[in-house]
């Protein structure tokens, strides 16, 4: 069995789908039951994004590829045959192939939509797993008040949820990254994700239209507000395209503008095209605005300084460092931490927010306490 992507485009009324994944066995026979479900999973059913095609046809191919080898059938639902095959599959992902937790869930996923689809068409007479309740717990510390655990319906057959602590950089390997960042606009990118939190692709598609010297704008205050509007024309990329307010360091925004002003311009002139983000790669052109590559260039800034990072682990190291302070010095003023972090970071939900707090007492000492002002001394010396 195998599993190809069509060379021409799959069309569904005028709307054009470039490399549809398709289902085959050896023979080249088309897994029709599969390929049905592609077409209403992928294009009519939950998932919207042609990028998450990819995902879900190596789920699917790795499923059916595990059943033939082992000469099982996948509509042999009877006394619960089926739901012995996926959990047989879930294990043989652990201990077998090693895969990790959130990659042997995702799979699965896949592959109980796929049972259930199967089940609305009447090809098989009845799911292969059941429900079962699990309790989701809350954090400790923080706002434990508002974190009762609460129940929820989860299939039986996927594996427990565990999320491992975030990982971020301690103010250390803060200063030996930003040292190592000797290239100007390598500097701004990690100090600008370092100094906010936003997502890789905010980050590639940051508009230099945002950036300016707030003494000489007249805009008073520590921390200068700006408005990340997916619909203002500048180019923004938000999730969701939901806009949002960020709180940028009054030190970071003159910096920033220091480079915009002095820096940039170099970049900018290599092309004839007027580019709207504030970050330009080496041929004067914008990353793409996945962000991908930015997250190339931060790993290798990493490795010169001897640690592993990626772009999403400068996010966690902003969010866990701004909960810390703010939470040592909440007497002092009247914002909410986490609050504040959740909206900081754009997390709909502050269940979300909520990973960070187990860390506020564990790392709650004077090293970890001054992150702001840490990082507005490098830059300084930088």
């Amino acid at each position: 069995m195998r599993l190809i992507t069509a060379n021409t485009d799959f069309l569904i009324g005028r709307q054009s789908y470039p490399g549809f994944p398709i289902l085959l066995w050896d023979d080249m026979r088309s897994c029709r039951e599969v390929n049905q479900f592609y077409r209403y999973y992928l294009l009519r059913g939950a998932i919207g994004s042609s990028k998450s095609w990819a995902s879900t046809g190596r789920a699917l191919y790795d499923y059916f590829s595990f059943l033939q080898a082992h000469e099982l059938i996948w509509n042999d639902v009877a006394a619960g045959a089926a739901r012995s095959f996926i959990a047989a599959y879930r294990d043989y992902c652990f201990k077998v192939a090693g895969l990790a937790r959130s990659t042997v869930r995702s799979r699965l996923l896949y592959v109980c939509e796929f049972y259930a689809f199967a089940h609305r068409q009447s090809w098989i007479a009845e799911l292969p797993f059941g429900y079962e309740g699990r309790t989701r717990r809350g954090h400790g510390g923080f706002l434990r008040h508002v974190q009762a655990g609460d129940s929820m319906q989860v299939r039986d057959v996927m594996p427990r949820l565990h999320k491992p602590a975030p990982k971020f950089l301690t103010q250390f390997e803060v200063q030996a990254l930003l040292a190592t960042a000797a290239n100007p606009h390598h500097r701004t990118l990690v100090r600008l994700a370092l100094g906010t939190g936003m997502r890789k692709a905010e980050l590639a598609t940051f508009p230099r239209a945002y950036v300016f010297d707030p003494d000489l704008a007249g805009r008073p205050g520590r921390n200068i507000r700006v408005r990340l509007d997916p619909r203002d024309g500048h180019g923004i990329k938000t999730k969701g395209d939901k806009a949002r307010d960020i709180y940028i360091e009054r030190a970071l925004m003159k910096e920033m503008n220091h480079y915009a002003v002095l820096v940039r311009g170099f970049r900018a002139s290599l092309t004839s095209h007027r580019h709207e983000p504030l970050l330009l790669n080496q041929s004067g052109e914008p990353f793409s605005a996945d962000g991908k590559s930015i997250d190339r260039i931060v790993r290798l800034i990493g490795e010169r300084a001897g640690l592993q990072v990626w772009t999403h682990l400068l996010r966690h190291t902003y969010a866990t460092h701004t909960l810390i302070a703010l939470q040592r010095h909440r007497g002092s003023n009247r914002i909410e931490p986490l609050v504040f972090v959740q909206r900081q970071l754009g997390h709909a939900s502050i269940q979300t927010t909520m990973i960070y707090l187990h860390l506020v007492t564990e790392l709650a000492d004077e090293a970890v306490l001054t992150y702001d002002a840490e990082l507005d001394e490098e830059a300084q010396v930088g």
